[in-house]
């Protein structure tokens, strides 16, 4: 039995299938395949197409174009259609995404189908309502097999051809669709449970590559004195060239505009495009930032995975790098797709009935891609509700206190390390278990052991945090588990723990 599963995402639908535990993506052989079906609707007075040749309409004829029906589905009317009769928005999504199906079709066949879902359809239960009822009822006119529904960013931490994460650490998932951005935080005890969410509109690909569009073709008028705005169908060739190079990772391209009297040409540099791109790579990271300060529960530090879409953002692993994000973790493509096949091979079957479809926005742990862990892990853990940000005094562990001092460094380990706070037997089978605390400025600083020690001197700099009371520090071994509280005693009793 093949299950396949379709990553809905309106930058490019993907399509994968697991059969017997290996994974396929399935593509087409030719543009407007499979592998290049953005969320893009054309309708030329008689006749609708979607896709890529929609998407190659795009600025020839900007008016009957449209690229927000998966985002805003619903049954509101869209912009398109013959006169008289606007076609609604779930009637764009229905026939694209049976066109695309029928594609599937051809290339593999399939006896169980789950769908990978944008986090923006599950963000409230009003949401999921509307949307995932829109999506039932697509799947119920197709008599699509369908297994379950999952969602996007979930999906993508259990595609099994990725690296794999820490699950020690929270993973921040960021994805990048055609009308917008995702930011989905994930909890990885347990379960990979989605903890918070947060969708940030006019920052997809639409825009960024308007934007880059323009950008590069002020740069060719500049260079060659031939202006693309002049006809809508240059302006589209140009915009092609400009995703391509943006898509390929590529250090260089050569941009090429040939008319009836003669042919124009610009080599482009990465650079040119990653300075084109600065503004919005730095808007996201700034978003990136306040997200996860601004989360119910403590996310720092923790994992950040790119999407395939948002990793192919010039200059944003690196600007990461510089906020203090090292863990990062590069996604393949069309890991929503390959993960939803693999869930849905490991635990889903087709429902009977459609209302019974289960819509999952946790999963057990086992189903996520976690690469092996180091046999010890560190986290710190800030106190957001202490009014008073004190110096400690004191590392509690086990309900004893141990005085931290005045000395440049206190660490925290195996008895075997001389440490100042022992840690208990389980931890032992850690040799190199020891989490030292520089002091500077008369302040305790946590910098994460476990971390690589390459990388830029700012980057080391921006992972390194400030003790205060309140905190706490999670030191796990295997299945030991302790927790140090960090606190501020007036009169201390000095004392060492575990000697």
């Amino acid at each position: 039995m093949a299950t396949i599963g379709l990553e809905l995402c309106d930058a490019g639908f993907e399509a994968v299938m697991c059969a017997g535990g290996t994974l396929q993506p399935i593509t087409g052989s030719s543009p407007g395949a499979i592998g290049d079906w953005p969320g893009f609707a054309y309708h030329d007075g008689q006749r609708f197409t979607y896709g890529r040749a929609a998407e190659d309409q795009w600025f020839v004829h900007p008016r009957r174009v449209a690229h927000t029906f998966w985002s805003r589905l619903a049954h509101e009317p869209s912009t398109l259609g013959p006169a008289g009769r606007l076609a609604p928005l779930s009637e764009l999504a229905f026939n694209f995404f049976r066109e695309f199906q029928q594609r599937v079709a051809t290339a593999a066949a399939g006896d169980k189908f789950v769908l990978a879902v944008p986090g923006a359809y599950l963000k409230d239960p009003a949401t999921e309502e509307e949307k995932i009822g829109l999506l039932l009822g697509i799947a119920s006119e197709l008599t699509l097999p369908l297994a379950g529904i999952v969602d996007l960013a979930g999906a993508a931490l259990c595609d099994p051809r990725s690296a794999g994460f820490n699950p020690a650490l929270p993973v921040l998932v960021v994805d990048l669709h055609l009308e917008g951005a995702e930011l989905t935080l994930f909890a990885t005890e347990a379960h990979l449970e989605r903890k918070d969410y947060l969708h940030l509109p006019q920052a997809g690909y639409a825009q960024l590559l308007k934007q880059l569009t323009g950008t590069m073709g002020n740069r060719f008028l500049r260079h060659t004195a031939f202006d693309i705005l002049e006809d809508g169908r240059i302006e589209q060739l140009f915009f092609r060239q400009t995703k391509d190079f943006l898509y390929s990772n590529a250090a260089e391209h050569r941009f090429q505009i040939n008319t009836a009297n003669r042919g124009y040409e610009m080599l482009a540099k990465r650079d040119q495009l990653a300075a084109d791109a600065q503004i919005f790579v730095g808007t996201l990271v700034t978003a990136i930032q306040t997200f996860l300060r601004n989360t119910a529960e403590p996310a720092e530090p923790c994992t950040v995975a790119l999407s395939d879409r948002a990793a192919r953002l010039p200059g944003l692993e690196a600007k990461l790098r510089a906020a203090g994000y090292l863990r990062l973790l590069r996604l393949p493509a069309g890991a929503g797709a390959a993960g939803a096949a693999h869930i849905g091979e490991s635990r889903l079957k087709p429902a009977q009935d459609l209302a019974d479809v289960p819509v999952e926005t946790s999963l057990p742990l086992a189903l996520a891609h976690r690469f092996a862990a180091a046999l010890w892990e560190v986290r710190l853990l800030k106190d957001r509700a202490g009014a008073s940000r004190r110096i400690p005094t004191h590392a509690i562990i086990d309900g004893v206190g141990v005085e931290l001092g005045h000395a440049p460094r206190f660490t925290i380990g195996i008895a075997a390390l001389a440490v100042d706070l022992v840690l208990p037997e389980t931890f032992h089978r850690a040799e190199d278990c020891a989490v030292p605390l520089a002091r500077d400025g008369g302040r305790l600083w946590f910098t994460d052991p476990t971390l690589p020690r390459s990388g830029p001197p700012t980057a080391a700099q921006a992972v390194r945090t400030a003790i205060e009371a309140g905190d706490r520090l999670v030191i796990r071994c295997g299945d030991a588990t302790r927790e140090i509280l960090f606190a501020h005693i007036k009169s201390p009793d000095s004392g060492r723990a575990g000697s």
